[in-house]
Formats: C-alpha cells, structure tokens, sequence
C-alpha cells in the first residue's frame, strides 16, 4: 500500500471500528468488541479472519472462571497499518475545502 491510499482491509467500517477500539489497548476480549460494535458473533468473527489474514490481528483463546474466551489485539503490522489508515484520513478531511 502506498502512503497515499486507504488501506481497503483496514477502511470496511468495522473493520475500523475494530482498529480503533483495539489500538490503545494491549488486548480485548471478543465480548467486549462485539458490544461496542454491536454485531453479531459470526459478523464479528468474518472481520477478524480478515485482519488476521492480513497479519493485522492476532487471537488468543483461555478460559477465565471456567469459560473459554477470545481475545483480540493489533499486530505491530497492525497498529502501523492502522496509523497509516488514519493518517491518510486526515490528509483527505483536509483537503476539503471550506463551505
């Protein structure tokens, strides 16, 4: 990807949402990324396989008071990914001109 183009993984709606949520955070659980983003298990699962496919997630599964969960984090490729994506955001929002 170039340093002037949207990241078309990282650009689906909540495919964003999920960078965005997990950026500041060492990880999150599939609970918590599936309320914030209000989807479905299996919506929100189609959207990780993506960003895991493209190296920009990681999972990992153990359980907590006897129940497996899932939790999710950004890559470093991730995170670099994701920062490059909102970058070039903003470039955009700025070229717009004034009304």
């Amino acid at each position: 990807m170039s340093a002037t183009s949207l990241n078309p993984v990282i650009h689906a709606p909540n495919r964003l949402q999920i960078c965005a949520f997990l950026s500041p955070l060492a990880e999150a659980d599939f609970q918590a990324l599936r309320e914030e983003l209000q989807v479905s298990d299996s919506v929100l699962s189609k959207h990780i396989k993506q960003l895991q496919d493209a190296g920009y997630v990681e999972q990992s599964k153990n359980r907590v008071d006897g129940k497996r969960r899932t939790w999710v984090s950004l890559t470093e490729q991730g995170h670099a990914a994701f920062e490059s994506h909102v970058d070039e955001l903003r470039r955009l929002v700025n070229m717009v001109p004034a009304t």
